[in-house]
């Protein structure tokens, strides 16, 4: 029972991880993934129901589309580790190159912000040998000055005079009060004549404020968050200055117009002193005219970038998987191929120089197999010509109720001396007795922890591992022991691991099988771990040991990086 709930917790867990990033990360909130979540679900629940009802002889219908999901999901899940790492190092990229953009813009900022600042005040030595600053404030004063026809329609007052490099200083001039409760956010304040009133609650967004005048008068709780305030002619009504569509007055003299950011509604502008008639664009004191729009706040950076890179790697393991299924389908569902090698046997007779084995295992005659698959395994087998048939294990999952019809193409294997069979862990799982008795009505020979001799060749067999388990242990002694040691042995066992236990007896080959080869790359990295050779050629504890990948499949009907085969051992003299 500890077992079942282990490996429900784990499918859980995979299909929780596989939610995550095929449906949370790659959809926004909505039907969308209420829907993907609801598949989700259903998946998670049809894995159990495959791997333990369909193996109960329940929900045979679910067959198919069980195994298929078990195999996409597993492709699925190797494809999104994998792409664990690129899509932390792409995430991690584009996080820096973001802060880096964003401290680009700050010290653009801040650089346009520190040119627009006067090095200091400069001042002039009036008549009376006083000093007096020199601030760009407009005075109250009206008189004979030749640019008073350039003032504000509303204005009734000429500006003072002042150099043109000596637009927009920060510093207030004196008398200028500021109520409790306003908000400075600009560098520079705006110029306003005397009596002039600014609206509660008005605000501007500008970087640059240039500086009241004298006796200005700021009302509690307004904020100067704007571009730079046009200058506001005496007399002026406080409506004036902070409605949103408020035209722009241009101010004389000072070679430089003062702008109304507000102002969205249509700009008028009055005649600078360079340029009568012209409008002046928004901008900033250094005159590059960036526009109200670039003060605005930026989105979040990287929101758009990381749902993009989501539903990319989304796309990407979808398409892989079931790729990799669909060709792991063909594969399995095919013809085995033909496998051929040569091991040389250092007591093998001359007359026997040449003896070919035909080497096959886990069959997995099962529900998605059918007739078909059976006969054309015999048909490979055939086609080699072999001298033995070694039937090392696995043939079947179900009962002889259920599956003998399938299982009687094997009655046609043909060879020299003969076809021979031994149990593999599927056998016990499946009835294991009567199987044992109808492979021999079918005329392949059992060897059940026995010997014998064929030609100056010893062929040994004994139960699988597994079968311990279940009242039928191997018994390597009595396959084994009191035999003559001037002779080859070839011992048929179903697992790799079992020449752990033969090696004392001096075994000369073994022939197994057992791991499938892996069945589906890159789980031949986890067969490894329980078995000491997963494919091919190997040696274990000095006995010679060769893996045939096996001509069927189990559970999934896939096969990547495996494909199905009969093996032929050509045995040549040493």
């Amino acid at each position: 029972m500890g077992f079942v709930a282990v490996v429900l917790l784990i499918i859980g867990l995979i299909h929780f991880y596989l939610w995550k990033r095929l449906v949370r990360d790659p959809l926004r909130p909505g039907w969308g993934r209420r829907f993907g979540t609801a598949v989700a679900v259903l998946l998670a629940l049809l894995v159990p129901l495959t791997l333990i009802g369909v193996r109960a002889g329940y929900f045979a219908w679910l067959s198919w589309p069980g195994y298929l999901w078990i195999a996409v999901m597993f492709y699925l899940l190797v494809t999104l580790a994998a792409l664990e790492l690129p899509r932390l190092a792409a995430t991690l990229l584009w996080v820096r190159r973001g802060r880096s953009a964003k401290g680009a813009q700050t010290s653009a900022s801040g650089t346009g912000v520190a040119e627009a600042q006067p090095a200091g005040p400069r001042s002039t030595t009036d008549g009376s040998g006083s000093v007096a600053s020199r601030q760009p404030t407009i005075s109250a004063a009206s008189g004979n000055d030749s640019d008073a026809s350039r003032q504000p329609a509303n204005s009734g007052a000429a500006p003072a005079a002042s150099d043109t490099d000596d637009a927009l200083q920060p510093a207030a001039t004196a008398g200028a009060g500021t109520t409790p409760g306003s908000s400075d956010d600009s560098a520079l304040q705006p110029a306003t004549t005397p009596g002039a009133s600014t609206t509660p609650g008005s605000s501007d967004n500008s970087a640059l404020q240039p500086a009241t005048t004298p006796g200005a008068d700021t009302t509690p709780g307004s904020s100067d968050n704007g571009g730079l305030r046009s200058a506001a002619a005496s007399g002026a009504g406080s409506a004036g200055v902070g409605e949103a569509g408020a035209a722009r007055s241009g101010a004389a003299g000072g070679g430089g117009a003062v702008d109304d950011p507000a102002g969205v509604g249509g700009r008028t502008g009055s005649a600078s002193a360079g340029s009568p008639g012209e409008q002046q664009p928004i901008g900033n004191a250094d005159g590059t005219g960036s526009s109200v729009a670039a003060s605005e706040p930026a989105k979040p950076d990287g929101i758009d970038r990381r749902l993009l890179l989501a539903r990319g790697a989304a796309i990407f393991a979808g398409l892989t998987a079931a790729s990799l299924t669909g060709y792991g389908v063909k594969t399995a569902t095919g013809a085995p191929q033909i496998d051929r090698v040569r091991i040389p046997l250092a007591k093998l007779p001359r007359a026997m120089d040449g003896t070919r084995l035909a080497v096959v295992s886990d069959i997995h005659i099962g529900p998605l197999t059918g007739a078909d698959h059976a006969q054309r395994i015999v048909q490979v087998i055939n086609s080699v010509n072999a001298d033995l048939v070694c039937v090392v294990g696995d043939l079947v999952d179900g009962s002889v109720a259920e599956l003998g019809r399938f299982a009687a193409p094997l009655a046609g294997i043909e060879s020299r001396h003969g076809a021979f069979f031994v149990t593999g862990n599927h056998e016990y799982y499946s009835g294991h007795e009567q199987w044992i008795d109808e492979v021999a009505r079918l005329g392949l020979r059992p060897l059940r922890n026995e010997r014998l001799e064929i030609d100056g060749l010893d062929l040994a067999g004994v139960n699988d591992l597994n079968g311990e388990e279940h009242g039928d242990a191997p018994d390597f002694a009595r396959a084994l022991g009191d035999r003559d040691p001037s002779r080859p042995v070839v011992l048929m066992a179903h697992q790799p691991v079992a020449a752990k236990e033969a090696a004392p007896y001096g075994v000369d080959l073994q022939v197994s099988g057992h791991t499938h080869g892996g069945q589906m790359v890159p789980f031949n990295f986890l067969v490894k771990l329980q078995q000491p050779v997963v494919s091919g050629f190997g040696r274990v504890d000095g006995v010679p040991v060769y893996v045939t990948n096996g001509a069927g499949f189990w559970g999934p009907p896939v096969r990547v990086g495996a494909p199905p085969q009969v093996t032929v051992i050509e045995l040549r003299v040493a």
